[in-house]
């Protein structure tokens, strides 16, 4: 029997969501207390941005993060070169996402996210989209440069490209 059924109900959901907005996904089956590894509950990307997702849910309590699971997203996300994200769902609430860095930090060095927080302050599925589109652009500009730096495009036309 599962360990948490409607955490990894949660998950399976979070994977079908971001696979409809466009992202290849997968969810990593032996991710949190069934394995030693460090992995993250979901890794989703679109060819331009990867992300690691520690997926929590919620009936409306806070969600609290331990330090040292948020620590091993980061390290893992840093190795497969994706970013970190914590999603949090609150019931009859869509899912958030918080880059580790932007989560109120306990004294105990847990963290936690407050529903009225992630409503007012989370990124959504289309807020992780839209880096993508942002990332899209930035790799143009990096285009453009490139083709002054060999010599294919002067300086003029790249400004007027840019």
């Amino acid at each position: 029997m599962p360990g948490n059924p409607k955490g990894d109900r949660r998950e399976r959901e979070l994977v079908n969501r971001l696979h409809d907005a466009g992202f290849a996904v997968m969810r990593a089956p032996a991710s949190g207390s069934s394995t030693d590894r460090e992995l993250p509950d979901v890794l989703a990307g679109d060819g331009r941005v990867f992300y690691a997702v520690e997926a929590k849910s919620s009936s409306g309590d806070p969600i609290y993060l331990r330090g040292e699971e948020v620590e091993a997203l980061i390290y893992f996300a840093r190795n497969f070169g994706a970013t970190p994200k914590i999603g949090v769902r609150f019931d009859r609430e869509d899912w958030y996402f918080f880059h580790p860095g932007d989560l109120y930090v306990t004294d105990g060095g847990n963290y936690r996210v407050k529903k009225e927080t992630a409503i007012a302050d989370g990124e959504t599925i289309d807020d992780l989209l839209a880096a993508s589109e942002d990332t899209e652009s930035d790799t143009s500009v990096a285009e453009v440069l490139n083709a002054v730096e060999q010599g294919i495009l002067s300086a003029d036309e790249a400004e007027e490209m840019l």
